[in-house]
């Protein structure tokens, strides 16, 4: 059971470790140390919602739905291109509100709206964390849910040590120009991951 548990934990690492535009709104939010746990709450719900919905089978459901998967794909690129757009302003501007301290303070509602469609507009998050753990987990069976578990903390723990260890770099993000450098690396992940979703 224990071996189980870790093998979800290990691939659900596996999967979300990759830079997307989740992963670089969850840092730049650490970096920013505004509304940091919120932020990890949802995106580690999110995840355990839908590793729970993989490992119950819906997986299947998904994959037998391709307009939907469709529909998902041009709703995510149209978001990710604009949320690149933004952070392209904000670079040519120097950098926008950085620091909570130095700037205006980004609502909660704002930034969970921003965090959610980041999340739940990808389309392959339906691919990775429903179609793909939901396969592996029934190869765990009877013992899928625990595998499900593993998964699940692996979300949880990935999301608190990028949230929060983000500080970390708080020295380094010190200089204006280290900002500038950040926005347009989440703009140019944001509009690489739109286009390959479109031309996939």
């Amino acid at each position: 059971m224990i071996a189980t548990f870790f093998q979800g934990l290990l691939v659900s690492l596996g999967l979300i470790a990759a830079i997307g535009s989740q992963n670089a709104f969850v840092l730049r939010q650490g970096l920013r140390r505004e509304h940091v746990g919120w932020v990890v709450l949802a995106c580690a719900l999110s995840d355990a919602i839908l590793i729970s919905a993989g490992v119950a089978g819906m997986g299947a459901l998904v994959a037998s739905m391709p307009m939907l998967e469709l529909v998902m794909r041009w709703i995510g690129a149209a978001f990710l291109f604009t949320y690149g757009a933004l952070r392209f302003k904000a670079a040519l501007k120097g950098g926008e509100a950085l620091v909570p301290a130095e700037g205006q303070v980004t609502s909660l509602a704002k930034v969970l709206a921003i965090c959610l469609t980041l999340t739940w507009a990808n389309p392959h998050v339906y691919l990775d964390t429903v179609l793909l753990l939901g396969t592996i987990s029934a190869q765990y069976a009877p013992l899928h849910w625990v595998f499900g578990a593993g998964a699940m903390m692996g979300s949880l723990l990935f999301f608190t040590a990028l949230g929060f260890g983000a500080r970390l770099l708080a020295p380094v993000f010190r200089q204006p120009r280290a900002w500038v450098v950040l926005e347009i690396i989440i703009g140019c992940t944001m509009w690489a991951i739109a286009l390959g979703l479109v031309t996939s």
